[in-house]
């Protein structure tokens, strides 16, 4: 590993898509998503991502020069087309619209059908609830998980991110229908470590906590087992039927993964009934978890987010561990 500068990361990053087509603008606010993604502890989404983020844009899959378009419109719903677009402009864009409409409605929701991959959807999360609004938003993938009882990959891990504004910071959970994202198996091989829990199966069927034999067979296991399949299967049917886009079934025809489907949902907080603070509800609830008796001693259970910004401070600090061969094949593009 290597540390890298965050301010060094974006600048490279920023180079480079604009070498392959982005205006400085689009430039500039992409590589900061890439950038924060790796900052805060989230590489697989971040810097280990974006080689393939540029291939992508060099094979035409990813257009920098789109824009997203409005379909429709009706009071507090609005559809979208992406375009085929940068993902997470995409994302930032609906993500924004979405507060937009909240803040004139009470909640807001943004369909977005034709996009490409938003990378870490935490992003979104701690975009909206930094605003002060609640947030809920999901994606459908390319086919890469078995359903429970299946062998072949019928269903997507479909990430789902819930945010709730905190204190100054935020609660977001961000998390895809498997035990482990594809983009976290790669960090722990690349780390040549085991996964701390079973994650998939190997060629025999049987469960692993080695990464490269769920990279090789692309049987990762649902989290909570059906529960998780179940789960993933309503998000795309969910994403794909608000939309009006592609389902998982209909991307996975595709030679590369595009063309998805995604919902954004804000809800603004300033709407709530008159009563009790939301805060005051939400730090109760907090409190009363950390009076959990821990496993280990000293090792109390976290809220979802909570390591992430102590994370971040660290690596603006300290610099941004990095793996070497990642940044250095980066810094030759």
């Amino acid at each position: 590993m290597v540390l890298v500068q965050g301010e060094l990361m974006r600048s490279e990053f920023r180079r480079i898509l604009i070498r392959n087509g982005f205006t400085e603008e689009k430039a500039d606010i992409c590589a900061g998503i890439f950038m924060m993604n790796t900052l805060d502890g989230i590489s697989s989404h971040g810097v280990n991502r974006f080689p393939r983020f540029v291939e992508y844009i060099t094979k035409g899959i990813v257009n920098p020069d789109a824009e997203p378009s409005l379909i429709s419109s009706s009071a507090a719903v609005e559809h979208w087309d992406g375009n085929l677009g940068p993902g997470p402009l995409n994302a930032l864009k609906a993500t924004q619209r979405a507060t937009e409409l909240a803040s004139l409605h009470g909640i807001g929701m943004v369909t977005l059908r034709h996009t490409n991959h938003w990378m870490r959807g935490g992003t979104y999360g701690w975009n909206a609830a930094g605003k002060g609004f609640a947030f809920l938003g999901w994606t459908n993938t390319m086919a890469n998980m078995p359903a429970w009882g299946a062998k072949d990959c019928r269903i997507g891990n479909n990430p789902l991110v819930f945010a709730m504004p905190f204190r100054e910071e935020a609660i977001v959970l961000d998390f895809a229908m498997s035990q482990y994202s594809y983009g976290k198996l790669e960090v722990y091989k690349l780390a040549g470590e085991k996964l701390p829990y079973p994650g998939g199966f190997d060629s025999h069927g049987n469960l692993t906590d080695d990464p490269s034999e769920i990279l090789l067979t692309w049987r990762a296991l649902p989290i909570g087992y059906w529960k998780g399949s179940g789960l993933s299967l309503m998000l795309d049917i969910f994403a794909a039927s608000l939309s009006g886009g592609l389902s998982t079934s209909e991307i996975s025809q595709k030679d590369a993964e595009c063309s998805l489907s995604q919902v954004f949902i804000a809800i603004s907080m300033k709407s709530l009934p008159v009563g009790r603070d939301f805060q005051e509800t939400i730090n109760n609830i907090i409190t009363d978890l950390k009076k959990s008796d821990p496993v280990v001693p000293g090792n109390e259970p976290r809220y979802p987010g909570e390591n992430t910004v102590r994370l971040r401070n660290k690596n603006l600090s300290e610099g941004i561990p990095v793996n070497e061969e990642v940044w250095d094949y980066i810094l030759s593009l």
